[in-house]
């Protein structure tokens, strides 16, 4: 089990992370959600031993896990972590990388664990390239392969898929992380990606400005925002005033509401726009429409030519 104890961090005189606290247990993916500049890297960084901490201490399995001023390699053997520059050796083959950690002397076991895992991220016919001619997001599907190898007990993803293609990302983030599970990983991803979230994390962290103002299931966190910084982080979302949908009400309380919480109806209502403009979206259409100086955001249907008038009433 990870423990993260009071965890405060600063370069020079900028504060970048306080007071970071929460426990991981093994087999547990905890993802890390905020704008950018929230601390999200800095606290993977932390727990792999790249910083020494200013305040805080570290745990695993209720052993202190020291920093580079104790360590002479930084980093902990039980932990690996995917960067967002990959760290691969750029003049030996993509097979060798993956394989560089293990053993020669099971070279059967090396070589069946190489391909296990070239076929887990779906580069098998990639296996004698050399990275310096693959793509970005190749790349990074090697160093993922690369991280597992040696199966580590924590695996640290910043930013994973980010540079990967849409139609090899939803497959591998499922492969991927039901691998993390299958064999009791323990993960912590940094994401822009509400996917990552939403989908396959156990619990998740919302950083702002260094701090943590939220740690719950995606769940909660997509269903309950807090306030409308937790809920922008997993897409458009309008802040409304509640007397909007209710004449008789005076009430100053405004409410949070995803696009997919409204609906357009013919009836009149007090909550009138003017659409300034309609999105495909693919299943739907997102139509932004405006009151006054600011923007709301409603899904519909079919499209609405702009300028015209709709109604807004929430679902």
């Amino acid at each position: 089990m990870l423990e993260v104890k009071k965890v405060s961090f600063q370069y020079e005189e900028t504060p970048i992370l306080k007071n970071i606290n929460f426990t991981l247990q093994k087999g547990e993916h905890l993802s890390i959600i905020g704008e950018s500049g929230s601390g999200k890297s800095t606290l993977l960084k932390i727990i792999y031993g790249l910083y020494h901490l200013d305040k805080g201490k570290l745990f695993w399995d209720k052993k202190p896990m020291l920093g580079p001023n104790y360590n002479i390699v930084p980093g902990e053997p039980f932990i690996k972590y995917v960067a967002q520059d990959y760290d691969l050796m750029p003049f030996i083959t993509v097979e060798e990388n993956i394989g560089k950690f293990l053993s020669n002397f099971y070279p059967r076991k090396k070589k069946k664990r190489i391909a296990q895992l070239l076929e887990l991220v779906e580069m098998e016919s990639f296996s004698k390239i050399k990275p310096t001619d693959l793509s970005g997001g190749q790349q990074q599907r090697v160093a993922l392969a690369k991280a597992l190898a040696k199966e580590p007990e924590l695996l640290l993803l910043d930013e994973p898929f980010s540079n990967i293609d849409n139609f090899k990302k939803n497959k591998l983030r499922r492969d991927i992380f039901q691998f993390l599970k299958d064999e009791n990983i323990a993960c912590i991803t940094a994401t822009h990606d509400n996917t990552d979230t939403l989908a396959y994390a156990d619990k998740t962290m919302v950083l702002k400005a260094g701090k943590c103002i939220a740690l719950e299931k995606p769940e909660a966190l997509y269903q309950a925002p807090k306030n409308k910084y937790i809920a922008s982080l997993f897409g458009e979302v309008n802040e409304i005033p509640e007397k909007l949908f209710d004449n008789s009400s005076d009430s100053s309380k405004k409410i949070l509401l995803f696009p997919h919480q409204l609906k357009i109806v013919q009836e009149e209502s007090p909550f009138k726009l003017k659409v300034k403009a309609c999105y495909f979206q693919g299943t739907h259409y997102l139509i932004e429409g405006t009151r006054g100086s600011k923007s709301y955001f409603v899904n519909h249907q079919s499209s609405i030519a702009p300028s015209e008038e709709i109604f807004v009433q929430k679902r």
